[in-house]
């Protein structure tokens, strides 16, 4: 059903949308009488190249038309011919594909190393950092096939109730972890994350093993390559136990071995689309993990399941051998149970690899120095200024400067992602065409409607974005970081970093669920947005608290807790 003009005007205003230019472009669209018709979208099809039976045009009617009334937003931007669009070509990347590049200079250190004691527990060793695994692994208090056998129990222990875990690797997992402990028994140390068990999202290559991209049809999809992260992460020690789960092409929690769990509270889904990944890091079942991010597929889960999550700068971290969904806004980051970390997987994986033609080099160092005292804060000013009142008195006491942030309103955000819609549709048009779409979640219809979006749509939104790119870094030029600015969509539109993790608990019908924090860097400045979140998470202790797993998983087992 369509939305009338009062749910286009709540929609509007709700998005900040309240300028004159979008006044005029909302006229437009309630003054617009024409409809598309099932009729139509049968006439159009020599346009799309598709075929829809009677059933499915009448299915996308509404989408297609939506689609229309999306673009007339975009249409009613002003640009004037020198604004080109967010995106280039590259004859370097046309000629030589596979061009092989050395990666950068990997130096980051733990900022505090100290003699640990290995604690007693299994479970407290499992919930500890990896800054703190690493030290351990390190002084030889546990050796790297003990820590991986551990988390294979404890994998094989929670995924029936979390369903966070697609495929277990587990021989590559005990071979990987063997050659660490024989290494280090050599004295060959190759770095924080020697040794250190992790999973992949299940959208990344890994040679030998299914990359099933959370969709049936993919069940036993191997590739004879692997991703250029998995690659970099196997360089410098880090092991592989687990693909762990997404959403069906990379859209929230639902895949086909069902919906991937809460560790808070598993009645809860854990929110998409790299599920599995902040579900299993958050309820201590490996080191870390890697996920990936179009439209908040890392901070949404990472906020939902309390885990700590990285979205980097676009085109700061390869995609090569992960499926693409958009290319334009696709990126690739950790999650794990610290902001530092992330700075230490980071720095693993960052960097051109000459397979993706988007990833470039830039200097990241770990740690870095920062003066607070003269750190400019950025904060958006809202209607409920005792929200984060605790934020922000832990930015004061760092000694942090505030100052109020108006981020660019006059942008039809909804209507710019339809990027993703456009670029999924060619990227997935095989098995579209061929009707191989089961368990797609609603991805079939959204593609089947971009396929009758022009040409000269895309071309407009993609010189919109690249205004928005413009604007947005001029209203953050004045700080260094932006806190809780509510700005997911415009930083995965323009490309900027972002750091979240929890900074406390709230109860809720007598379940603790984590609140996060996110904030934002400017683009290619990961290290200060980093240090910054380190600083503010050392003043958050809910990043320490585990959730009640244990006990979930009693009730689980017992029959007593009803979930699909």
């Amino acid at each position: 059903m369509l939305p009338h003009r009062r749910q286009w005007l709540g929609w509007l205003t709700a998005a900040g949308i309240g300028t004159p230019v979008f006044q005029r472009a909302l006229s437009q669209l309630a003054n617009a009488q024409d409809k598309i018709t099932a009729e139509m979208v049968a006439q159009a099809q020599w346009i799309s190249g598709t075929q829809l039976s009677a059933e499915e045009q009448e299915a996308i009617v509404g989408l297609i038309d939506n689609d229309r009334r999306q673009m007339q937003l975009v249409r009613a931007i002003e640009m004037g011919p020198d604004l080109p669009p967010a995106i280039h070509f590259q004859t370097l990347a046309a000629a030589s594909p596979t061009l092989e590049t050395p990666p950068p200079r990997r130096q980051a250190r733990l900022t505090d190393e100290q003699s640990l004691p290995r604690p007693a527990q299994s479970d407290d060793l499992a919930f500890l950092p990896l800054t703190e695994l690493s030290q351990l692994i390190h002084s030889r208090q546990i050796t790297a096939t003990e820590l991986t056998q551990l988390y294979l129990e404890r994998l094989k222990m929670y995924d029936p109730i979390l369903k966070c875990v697609v495929n277990l690797t587990e021989e590559l997992a005990m071979t990987q972890a063997t050659q660490a402990d024989r290494e280090l028994a050599a004295n060959h140390y190759r770095g924080p994350l020697h040794g250190i068990p992790w999973g992949a999202k299940d959208l990344m290559a890994v040679r030998g093993y299914p990359t099933t991209w959370g969709i049936p049809d993919a069940r036993e999809q191997k590739f004879d390559y692997n991703a250029t992260v998995y690659e970099r992460l196997t360089q410098v020690g880090a092991i592989l136990v687990a693909k762990t789960s997404l959403g069906a092409i990379a859209m929230g929690d639902q895949w086909f071995g069902g919906m991937t769990r809460n560790p808070w509270n598993p009645k809860q889904g854990s929110s998409g689309s790299s599920a599995g990944s902040a579900s299993a890091a958050a309820a201590g079942l490996l080191g870390f993990a890697i996920g990936s991010e179009t439209l908040g597929s890392i901070v949404s889960p990472s906020t939902r399941c309390g885990a700590t999550g990285l979205r980097p700068t676009f085109g700061r971290v390869s995609r090569s051998g992960c499926m693409p969904l958009s290319w334009s806004m696709d990126k690739i980051g950790p999650l794990a149970r610290s902001v530092e970390d992330c700075a230490l997987i980071f720095d693993a994986i960052h960097g051109a690899d000459g397979r993706d033609p988007t990833a470039i080099d830039r200097p990241f160092q770990w740690p870095v120095a920062v003066d607070w005292r003269s750190f400019r804060v950025g904060r958006v000013r809202k209607e409920n200024e005792t929200a984060d009142e605790d934020v922000w008195q832990a930015v004061a006491d760092l000694g942090c400067q505030v100052v109020d942030v108006t981020l660019p309103a006059d942008y039809p955000l909804r209507a710019m992602t339809s990027a993703i819609n456009v670029e999924g549709a060619a990227s997935f048009e095989v098995p579209l065409k061929a009707g191989k779409t089961e368990g797609w979640n609603t991805w079939t219809q959204i593609f089947q409607a971009a396929q009758y979006l022009t040409a000269v749509d895309y071309i407009q939104l993609m010189r919109l974005r690249r205004k928005l790119m413009l604007d947005y870094e001029k209203s953050i030029q004045g700080i260094d970081v932006l806190v809780n600015g509510g700005d997911l969509i415009h930083t995965n539109l323009t490309g900027h970093p972002s750091v979240v993790f929890p900074f406390r608990l709230r109860n809720r019908n007598e379940i603790d669920q984590p609140q996060p924090v996110i904030v934002t860097g400017h683009l290619f400045d990961e290290a200060r947005l980093l240090a910054f979140g380190q600083a503010l998470q050392q003043r958050a202790p809910a990043w320490l608290k585990r959730p009640p797993i244990a006990s979930w998983l009693e009730k689980f087992n017992a029959g007593e807790l009803e979930i699909e």
